[in-house]
């Protein structure tokens, strides 16, 4: 035990160290910080460490603004036009329910209120008030009662049920005010993990999603979390999940990549094989995610959050050159996994990113070899 305990701390320590390297040809070494061999990815012309947004997993500007107005003036109006102008069944009318949402759970968390003070997300509150029947207000209401559960209260706790209960409520209220609307089954998903509905129930709700829409990204991945091992499946079940979303793919779909979230989902807590980023099932999965970056259209909105997996793949696999493809694509933004699950996830981004241009060098690539 203590000699596994040793080599923990040497791992932890590595991490630490490495954002501080020298490249030489096919090596990367150790040096301090400010050797003139130290990997500077500002080369490249990414971003800095405090310029990195951790909101977001990629640009949405039409999002900023109204996020910037409705936090301004606690007016709840332009996300109200915003959501409306959104295209029900898509990608993107998920993220911006995700982001109100988290944007009111976030000013919440900051301000919870007292007696001269009014508490953080008061928009939101006022937004369901005055407008009860708005599809939009109840989806967001109700992933915001989701993130208040996660963020506040531990899974099995009375605390924990009696929230998500309230959610699942929101989540049939904001289900009967659209119909069709994928978006409030979506958020159920959440809540069924949390309250540990049964296989047959979960899977209920899933027939749900896929009657309304059969290829959303966000809505398997939200579901790929309840039959992971660490919640009410296992990794056989969420490998199985994993491949038919990506068997059934349609053409230019993301699915094809979701048996890397799968692995992502159950990799090991201490990994001592230096080998096993280069084993068949995540170089497979790899490859599927790969394929589906490249068949996928521009603009789609999940396409962000398949590249900032990658990153993390890529890197650890020492595939310098394809890492650094994907980061030209997604720096400036990290408001996605794997990132999202660290104390400070703009460091940890830049940490695998110094990675990522020291292997690139040390393998005879500069700036003026990256396409972009």
């Amino acid at each position: 035990m203590e000699i596994l305990w040793v080599l923990m701390a040497l791992i932890m320590i590595g991490f630490v160290l490495l954002p501080f390297l020298r490249r030489r040809r096919g090596q990367v070494e150790l040096v301090p910080a400010d050797h003139p061999d130290a990997a500077d990815p500002a080369t490249y012309g990414f971003a800095s460490t405090e310029e990195l947004d951790i909101r977001m997993p990629g640009p949405d500007q039409d999002l900023l603004d109204v996020l910037d107005v409705v936090q301004h003036t606690q007016d709840y109006r332009a996300a109200q036009q915003l959501l409306a102008g959104t295209e029900t069944e898509g990608e993107l009318r998920w993220q911006r329910v995700q982001a109100f949402a988290g944007a009111a759970a976030l000013e919440l968390q900051q301000r919870p209120g007292g007696v001269s003070e009014t508490p953080g997300g008061q928009w939101l509150r006022v937004w369901r008030t005055e407008a009860p029947k708005d599809a939009g207000g109840a989806a967001v209401h109700a992933e915001f009662l989701v993130q208040q559960a996660w963020r506040t209260s531990t899974p099995g706790t009375d605390d924990f049920r009696i929230i998500m209960e309230e959610a699942k409520d929101a989540c049939g209220q904001a289900a009967l005010l659209s119909p069709g609307d994928p978006i409030p089954y979506i958020v159920e998903l959440s809540v069924a993990r949390g309250l540990r509905y049964s296989q047959a129930e979960f899977e209920q709700l899933w027939l749900k999603i896929l009657d309304h829409a059969p290829a959303h990204m966000g809505a398997h991945l939200a579901a790929l979390h309840y039959w992971c091992e660490k919640w009410h499946g296992s990794r056989e079940l969420a490998y199985s999940f994993a491949e038919a979303a990506a068997a059934r793919a349609p053409k230019g779909s993301l699915l094809a990549a979701m048996p890397l979230f799968a692995v992502f989902e159950h990799l090991p807590e201490v990994n001592l094989v230096s080998s096993f980023y280069q084993s068949e099932v995540v170089t497979k999965a790899m490859h599927g995610a790969l394929f589906a970056v490249h068949a996928a259209r521009p603009d789609d909105p999940m396409l962000a959050h398949v590249r900032h997996l990658l990153v993390f793949f890529l890197v650890r696999s020492e595939r310098w050159s394809e890492a650094m493809n994907q980061l030209i694509h997604v720096d400036g933004h990290v408001g996605a996994l794997p990132w999202t699950l660290f104390p400070d996830p703009a460091a940890e981004f830049a940490l695998f990113r110094a990675l990522a241009v020291a292997g690139y060098e040390a393998n005879g690539g500069s700036p003026a070899t990256l396409p972009h």
